[in-house]
């Protein structure tokens, strides 16, 4: 064998350990994360009251670790986003404020990543920080960015039950009722997202309610 085939073949075998270590860390990173989605749903839907916010605390450091592990995907910070804004939900007040800020400092920083991971979940993430913080001069919350990062959110996903869902609320925030009715219904035929049955069940919960109270 010449020199030149020789290091051809090292060059080759360099490259296939770095697809298989590349490849174990995506399945990682897949295992965190499907962790967190699951863990949120758990909290979100199973526990109340203050063992739920410091549920919800404990699951904020979770999510750290996994940013910390994987600097560069918008999927950590997308999750830790989404954590750290129920938790500002559920603690409430100007407390909560601080909370969703730097929610959406982690959400700004995935769509400079990528915009279009988890299907966009992080435009209708921060579509509803932005509904739901006051404005200014006390928070960033402004209506405006929040119907413009929701539509974003349906333009990348269009069927899905978290697309519609937030922005059908949304419109129910703005007395656009009738509207809403459309995009709640719409959420209502998403098809089940695999290794999410609870989250799904607990969505498709509020969006009867939803349309419950708007009929």
């Amino acid at each position: 064998m010449n020199t030149l085939s020789i290091r051809l073949k090292k060059i080759y075998a360099g490259i296939v350990c770095l697809g298989l270590l590349s490849s174990s860390a995506w399945a990682d990173l897949e295992a965190d994360i499907l962790a967190l989605q699951k863990q949120w749903a758990e909290v979100n839907y199973q526990i109340a009251g203050k063992e739920q916010i410091s549920a919800f605390e404990n699951l904020v450091i979770n999510a750290d670790a996994v940013v910390v592990a994987n600097p560069k995907q918008a999927a950590p910070l997308i999750w830790r986003g989404i954590i750290k804004s129920t938790l500002a939900g559920k603690k409430g007040g100007l407390g909560a404020l601080g909370l969703a800020k730097s929610a959406k400092k982690d959400l700004d920083k995935s769509l400079m990543l990528d915009a279009t991971a988890m299907q966009g979940s992080a435009l209708t993430s921060l579509g509803t920080l932005y509904l739901n913080v006051p404005g200014w001069p006390v928070g960033f919350g402004s209506d405006k960015k929040a119907e413009k990062l929701l539509l974003k959110a349906i333009a990348i996903n269009p069927d899905g039950i978290d697309s519609n869902y937030f922005y059908a609320d949304f419109l129910v925030a703005k007395k656009r009722s009738q509207e809403a009715a459309a995009y709640f219904k719409k959420a209502q035929t998403a098809a089940p997202r695999p290794n999410r049955p609870l989250a799904d069940a607990g969505r498709q919960k509020e969006i009867a309610t939803a349309l419950e109270s708007i009929n």
